[in-house]
């Protein structure tokens, strides 16, 4: 870095963004970095042969030294091989003493500005399906907390309720009608959903149950004291029972809000678009706002029904201006589905001009759909049903297979093998893209799955139980020339520019095939750099190496929201 910063006469901080480690290849060992020639012009009406003049000029005026011992050029690249002996050293110490903050404390993250962060994520409707879209919400919006988290931002995270609206009219009517109160303490989220499907078929035959649902509705909003008794009674039942199965996912949220709390400051925001002259009234009652500011009718958007209850649209201005108040946030980040965008962009709108500056911090990261998860009972009803499902299945795979080791708690394993392969499989692509589900290839355990990367880690952890810590003292790094393991540290120098590019952009797919390449590696290290017939001193620097990837490995997992077994 000195070194060309000199010839550059350019100050290092300059150059961090240049230099990248050199991804690894099947075909050839590569250099360990390279510097962009085009990036660091920075200006690019360079003409491609010209670059490469450059680059080669650029290589002549560098020296190798003690710590470059190879300097050449690649397309419109300088590269550096780096002393064998100083990169293991350095890479190993590094993965060691930075532990679970290895690669966060990057120069690529130097002087980020701590940042306070509310993410909403999941937000599943009580009484209504909880459908694969709100499981998708829920780990990806994880995975956004974890890694903003794991940068040191102040991260809240928010459950965003579907807990009023016509639904809850219908639900109390139903409730009234067909329900059970033992059922409905024994199993509240199946006991609501099965009223919630019967009164919805009664109100379609018979207006005057339809009639009674909307009544109910209007009592609630009306503040009704009996009519919120059972609604609050539906909805404390239910968060219990979300936060215990959230629980098994792994997931914790700092609040439960719901759009019930916006009930009232939805009113007050109504008042203040009619205040600012926004508000439009239509021929049927309904109060419109138009975004486009001439009519233009896929611009407008509904925010009031004739009888004056809010809705979806209102309820969200109100949240959104209600946490800028309580949590001053820099950014706030929705997670849901791609058929909102259109939803959300339009609340984004009636914030700015409604004066609200800080519209321009609300980001919504939209995901695509997921078609075909189903159960052996059928459709999915229930995150339950699915985890369910993941850790019977998980189990049955793992009896089939002869090597499973007797397990205190197999099916907390198959639980967290489980999630690891339906996070992986979720997490591969790009999430706009939709999938099509498919169980068997969720459980592989060849290729590129979760279940891949578990049995990874717990193999590596058996090797230190094995052969016990008593080498890892020091390591002679003369031990480690072989090809497999100088792939190894290129890999691992690699780590904070794959979450560096998942901080950009917020995709979980770079991490996710970094840690697949990087079980791949282990998996070749593992059958040829054996531990048990070396000598001692060739022994402890491959453990050394072995503990290292398994560090990485189990910090790059719980960002992704997956919890590493040590034995399965």
């Amino acid at each position: 870095m000195q070194m060309l910063s000199r010839v550059l006469d350019l100050p290092p901080e300059n150059l961090i963004k240049s230099i990248s480690a050199v991804p690894i290849s099947r075909k050839e060992e590569v250099a360990d970095f390279q510097l962009s020639v085009d990036s660091l012009l920075g200006n690019n009406d360079y003409s491609r042969p010209d670059i490469q003049v450059q680059a080669t000029q650029l290589a002549e005026k560098l020296k190798c030294d003690t710590v470059v011992t190879e300097i050449s050029t690649g397309q419109g690249t300088v590269n550096f091989k780096i002393n064998r002996e100083l990169l293991t050293k350095t890479v190993l110490k590094q993965v060691i003493e930075d532990g679970s903050k290895y690669g966060l404390k990057s120069e690529l993250f130097s002087g980020l500005p701590q940042k306070k962060i509310v993410v909403e994520f999941s937000s599943p409707n009580v009484a209504k399906k909880f459908h694969v879209g709100h499981l998708r919400s829920t780990i990806i919006g994880n995975f956004i907390a974890n890694l903003k988290e794991a940068l040191g931002h102040q991260v809240t995270r928010i459950n965003y309720l579907g807990d009023w609206g016509m639904q809850f009219g219908l639900l109390g009517t139903g409730f009234q009608l067909f329900g059970y109160e033992e059922k409905l303490q024994s199993n509240p989220l199946q006991h609501l959903f099965e009223v919630y499907v019967q009164v919805n078929k009664e109100a379609s035959e018979d207006k005057s149950v339809a009639k009674s649902a909307h009544e109910f509705f209007q009592r609630l909003e009306l503040g009704d004291m009996q009519a919120l008794a059972l609604w609050q009674k539906f909805r404390d039942l239910s968060v219990e029972e979300y936060i215990r199965i959230y629980k098994r996912l792994g997931v914790h949220f700092d609040e439960y809000s719901g759009e019930s709390f916006y009930r009232e400051k939805s009113q007050e925001v109504l008042k203040l678009l009619d205040s600012k002259g926004l508000l439009q009234k239509t021929m049927k009652g309904t109060a419109v706002v138009d975004l486009s500011g001439n009519g233009d009718p896929s611009s407008v958007c509904t925010v009031m029904r004739s009888d004056g209850t809010s809705l979806y649209a209102t309820r969200d201005l109100a949240a959104a201006i209600d946490r800028m108040d309580k949590y001053n946030f820099d950014t706030m980040i929705y997670v849901t589905d791609k058929g909102q965008k259109k939803h959300f962009q339009q609340v984004f709108q009636m914030l700015q001009i409604m004066g609200y500056d800080w519209a321009k911090r609300c980001q919504h990261v939209p995901f695509g759909v997921v078609q075909g998860m189903k159960t052996r009972r059928g459709d999915v009803t229930f995150l339950e049903d699915v985890l369910n499902e993941i850790r019977l299945r998980m189990l049955q795979n793992m009896a089939s297979i002869k090597t499973t080791k007797e397990l205190e708690n197999p099916q907390e394993t198959a639980e967290r093998v489980g999630l690891a392969a339906l996070i992986i499989q979720d997490f591969r692509g790009l999430l706009l893209s939709d999938y099509q589900f498919s169980w068997d290839r969720v459980f592989q355990s060849r290729g590129d799955t979760g279940v891949f990367l578990q049995y990874t880690h717990a193999r590596l952890h058996s090797l230190e139980e094995t052969f016990g810590c008593g080498y890892l003292n020091d390591f002679n790094t003369a031990c480690l020339q072989e090809p497999q393991s100088v792939s190894i540290l290129q890999h691992l120098l690699r780590f904070d520019e794959v979450l560096y590019r998942s901080s950009q952009d917020l995709q979980p797919r770079h991490i996710v095939s970094y840690l697949l390449t990087l079980s791949h590696l282990a998996a070749v290290a593992h059958r040829t750099l054996p531990i048990k017939q070396s000598p001692p001193e060739v022994a402890g620097a491959r453990l050394h190496l072995f503990r290292a990837v398994r560090s990485v490995l189990a910090n790059g997992m719980k960002l992704l929201g997956i919890t590493p077994v040590c034995r399965m």
